[in-house]
Parts: structure tokens; C-alpha cells; sequence
């Protein structure tokens, strides 16, 4: 029956074999894995995302839409804490999933979190090529072609807007480009990639706090007013502004927040994962919201909202205020900064390929391939590099940062769903991290997560949609039939 077949749940004994069976190498303390959730929270939503959500949906609301991500992300988290601490593999939500629903719904989840964290790279790609560009710039290097700059959706509306004929061809090259480095730095290594990423970390949290101190000076009442915009609807019926925009805003952050995730899928490469990773899961959460609401109050005070640029928001907030000499050094920061989520990013995914191969779902030959030296996924790990910078080099920031959004809210109600059911199904498990009032919690992450998915437009559904059925139909065509559980 379809209940049965498809619903098949893989023991909890089979993740202690895995466990014991793994090739990666645990390298990874408490303070680096906290740094890699810092290293992909901290970038997406402060150097990326403010811009796009504050010029186009909350104005300087943005704080709250900030406020409420952090929120959905702290039930969702808290859940997330608890799976890590019983089953603690690499995999995420797909690997817990799989051990308390079942092996169809483990394949969705673990589908969309593909989405996600291709989509997170893809955005941070485009938003590091327009840093670059500024960059370049403070040096008068102003030797790229514009066509090699932009995506050719972007392209044709800037052409457009400036009255002149667009581009027979158009493709964001420095964001291709740069993902094929970050696939390098991956190839070679867990412990290089962490050395790497802690090193960004802190230059990245000196800019933050340098952001919040120096723009503190330069905030101007007048710019919060009014600190709900009234409600527009455009030419072509997506609204903006209002309550609802500052909703849609949070629905459009909430990609900036999955850094916490990406350290549940580094189980495997912890040192002490049942400790470690619930602890830089919820440090990593916190410290990042707070940050993220300072910033954004700070940025919508310096500058009226619709001034913030949509790639490169920090920067032209200072600029806007003259002080170009800041705006440089956050520049750079932001360069350098944003390398390491997309470092996070495509680790990530590469580790959710690994344990869908390992359980059959993917073809291990290809997915669950460890270089023999390196002993990290490079097969895979190419292969993504590959798509990510593609990818990159077409798709527009809003769009890339849309549907990173959807995937992680699906991703995450699911979760929190999963620890119900597990907790129900099976009360005595030992749990190093049990979560009280779990109860009020999860029921509460799963209408969050929901309610924020149904705030983003009717485009980024059908892209969903459209992502889903191609993933339903890859599992009915080959990983139900080559699942280890369907073998047994």
C-alpha cells in the first residue's frame, strides 16, 4: 500500500551506523560550528536583504518584518536543537524527517532544501557582484562591460529606466566566478573551509558593529516617518507597503536566518554534536536577530527607504550620508563577508546530497563519492558549484531571495512538525536536549512558518510548484525503487 511503501521510516539504529561508518572527519568544536551559523546568517539579510525589503514592501518597518522572522526562526530552531541532540547526522531536516514521518515526506523536505540553499547562494552571488562593482569603482576600474554585469532580466529594466536600448546579451559574470572559487575553497577541505569562514566571521561582525556604532550618528527621525508606508498595489497587482508588506518582508528575510540550519547539517563533521550543535544553533540564532534589528533601524533612519540600492544597501546608505570613506571599508567587508555564505551555503547543500545517496535515494556513485585526500563530497560538490553559478548569472536578486524564503518556511514547519510526532511516537528516546513546553511550541513554529509562506506572491508559489512536481517525479522514477529501505 501507498501508506506503507512510501511512508517506510528508517530506524534510528541505521543513523548510529552511519555515524559510525562516516568518512568526513570531526574537526568542528562548538565555536566553529556557532561561526558557521554566524557565517551564513550574518551577510544574507544585512548586506543582501535589507535592501530589496525595505525599498520594495516595509519601509522602515523593516524592523519589525525582522523581528517576526526572528521569531518563526526561534520556534523552528528550537525544534531543530532537540532532532540534532537525538539524531546527530548530517542531513538536517531531511535526515530527521526520515525517522519520524517517513521516507516520502523526507524526500520533499530534503528537495527543498536543495531549493534553499541554492537559491541562498544564488542571491548572495548576485549581491557580492554588485559589491564588487562598487568596489571597483572606489579605484576607478570601471572596465567591465555593463552587459557583464547583470542578469538579463536586470539588464532590460535598467536599460529601460535609463532610456536606452537594451542588451542583445546580458549575464552577471563576477557572480558565476565567484561561486567557482567558493567550490574550490569546498573541495579541499571541512577544516580549510572552517578556517576560512571563522577568519570572515569576525570581520564580519566588526563591520556590523562599525554599521550600528558610526550610523547610529547619522539616523534623521524624519526618515521612520511614516514608519508604516500606506499600501500600493502596482501595474501589475503585487502589492507593497501597509501591514501586508511588512509581512511579506519578513516572508523575504527569513532567507537570512537559515545559517542555523546549515549548522544541523554538520553533525557528522562535530567534534561532540550532541552538545555542540544544539548550543550553536540557538547562539547563532540570537546573536544574529539581534544584530539584524539594529541594523535595519539604523540603515531606514540614515536614509528614506526608497534611497536603500537593492544589491548593495549598506554601502549607498553611507554614501548617501557622505561619508564615502565608510562606505569603502563596508564595501570591502562586504566582499570579503559574503564569500563565506556561500561557502556555507553550498556546504550545505553538498552534505543534504550526501545522506539522500547514502540512504538511495540519489545515486552514490556520484552524490556520496569522497575524494580520497580531501575526504569531502567532490563530485557533488562540482556539480553544484556548477548549477550555483548558472544560475547566478541569470536570476534576479528578488526572485533568488523569494524562493531561498519558501523553501526554508516549508523546510522548517515541517520540522517542527516531525519533533511532535517523534516525541509522541516515542517518548522515552534519550534526549540530550529536550525541550520543554514542546506542545505550545511547535504548533506555534508550524502556523509562524505557514502564515509567512502565504505572504510571498503568486510567482514564487508556481516556482514551488514547479520545483515540487519535478522532485515527485524523480522519486517515483528512481529513489523509491533504489531506497535501502525499499531493498530490505
Amino acid at each position: 500500500m501507498f501508506s506503507e511503501k512510501y511512508f517506510r521510516k528508517k530506524p534510528l539504529s541505521a543513523y548510529h551506523n552511519d555515524l559510525h561508518n562516516s568518512e568526513l572527519k570531526r574537526v568542528l568544536g562548538k565555536w566553529e560550528l556557532t561561526a558557521i551559523g554566524v557565517g551564513a546568517v550574518i551577510g544574507g539579510g544585512i548586506f543582501v536583504l535589507t535592501g530589496v525589503a525595505a525599498n520594495l514592501y516595509a519601509g522602515p518597518a523593516l524592523t519589525i518584518s525582522f523581528m517576526l522572522a526572528g521569531i518563526g526562526c526561534l520556534f523552528a530552531a528550537l525544534c531543530y536543537a532537540e532532532f540534532a541532540s537525538i539524531l546527530p547526522v548530517s542531513g538536517s531536516a531531511y535526515a530527521y524527517s526520515y525517522g519520524t514521518i517517513g521516507e516520502f515526506f523526507a524526500w520533499f523536505i530534503g528537495w527543498n532544501l536543495i531549493l534553499e540553499y541554492l537559491m541562498g547562494a544564488t542571491t548572495v552571488a548576485v549581491s557580492w557582484s554588485k559589491y564588487l562593482v562598487k568596489l571597483l569603482h572606489l579605484f576607478n576600474l570601471d572596465f567591465i562591460p555593463t552587459w557583464l554585469l547583470n542578469d538579463p532580466v536586470t539588464a532590460r529594466e535598467e536599460a529601460i529606466l535609463n532610456g536606452l536600448q537594451a542588451p542583445a546579451f546580458s549575464i552577471n559574470l563576477p557572480a558565476a566566478l565567484i561561486v567557482w572559487v567558493v567550490t574550490y575553497i569546498l573541495v579541499k577541505g571541512i577544516k580549510e573551509s572552517a578556517k576560512t569562514n571563522n577568519l570572515i566571521v569576525t570581520i564580519k561582525v566588526l563591520a556590523v558593529l562599525f554599521v550600528i556604532i558610526v550610523g547610529a550618528v547619522y539616523v534623521k527621525g524624519a526618515n521612520w516617518e511614516p514608519f508604516i508606508p500606506e499600501k500600493i498595489i502596482d501595474a501589475k497587482g503585487d502589492s507593497h507597503y501597509g501591514i501586508s508588506g511588512v509581512i511579506t518582508a519578513a516572508g523575504i528575510v527569513f532567507f537570512a536566518f537559515i545559517g542555523f540550519d546549515a549548522v544541523s547539517t554538520q553533525s557528522q563533521e562535530a567534534i561532540n554534536p550532541t552538545k555542540d550543535i544544539p548550543f550553536a544553533i540557538i547562539v547563532s540564532l540570537i546573536c544574529c536577530t539581534i544584530l539584524y534589528v539594529l541594523v535595519s533601524f539604523i540603515l531606514t533612519g540614515m536614509v528614506n527607504y526608497k534611497n536603500l540600492d537593492l544589491g548593495a544597501p549598506v554601502a549607498s546608505a553611507f554614501s548617501a550620508v557622505g561619508l564615502n570613506w565608510a562606505s569603502g571599508l563596508i564595501i570591502i567587508a562586504a566582499v570579503i563577508g559574503l564569500i563565506s555564505v556561500m561557502l556555507v551555503m553550498l556546504l550545505s547543500q553538498t552534505r543534504i546530497f550526501l545522506n539522500m545517496a547514502k540512504d538511495g535515494l540519489l545515486p552514490a556513485e556520484y552524490f556520496a563519492a569522497i575524494h580520497p585526500v580531501y575526504k569531502t563530497p567532490w563530485k557533488s560538490t562540482i556539480l553544484v558549484g556548477a548549477v550555483a553559478s548558472v544560475v547566478a548569472a541569470i536570476t534576479p536578486i528578488e526572485k533568488a531571495s523569494k524562493m531561498t524564503s519558501i523553501g526554508t518556511l516549508f523546510a522548517f514547519a515541517m520540522i517542527c512538525a516531525a519533533v511532535l510526532v517523534l516525541r509522541k511516537k516515542q517518548p522515552n528516546l534519550h534526549r540530550p536536549f529536550k525541550l520543554k513546553y514542546l506542545s505550545v511550541i511547535a504548533p506555534l513554529g508550524i502556523v509562524f512558518n505557514v502564515l509567512l509562506m502565504f505572504s510571498l506572491d503568486k510567482s514564487t508559489w508556481l516556482r514551488l510548484l514547479v520545483w515540487s512536481v519535478i522532485g515527485i517525479i524523480i522519486y517515483f522514477t528512481y529513489s523509491a525503487r533504489h531506497s535501502h529501505l525499499n531493498k530490505k
